[in-house]
């Protein structure tokens, strides 16, 4: 169905006979960290992300899943090596 709140013309799945079924009544502005994503799109009532309502929520606890500007950052684990097996190795190397 499509947005009457504040995305007019917009599909969204919120959006019931009854109005917006977003717990706040309507969808959330966007925050500074979504500036430069894709999915935020400027309407005549504000910067609304299209595909979740709350955005300030996703990016409470780090990274925003659905953001396309940002990448999270790979860390590279060494591989955890077992010392008995590794002792055993280095004297069947000596021989």
């Amino acid at each position: 169905m499509q947005c009457a709140t504040v995305k007019e013309g917009v599909e969204c799945a919120l959006m019931t006979d009854k109005g917006c079924g977003f717990a706040a009544g309507a969808c959330l502005p966007i925050i500074e960290q979504c500036q430069g994503c894709d999915r935020a799109q400027e309407f005549s009532s504000g910067k609304f992300c299209l595909t979740f309502p709350d955005p300030p929520l996703k990016w409470k606890r780090g990274l925003c899943n659905l953001a396309t500007h940002v990448q999270p950052e790979l860390k590279a684990q060494a591989a955890k090596i077992n010392p008995l097996k590794a002792s055993k190795r280095a004297a069947r190397g000596k021989r």
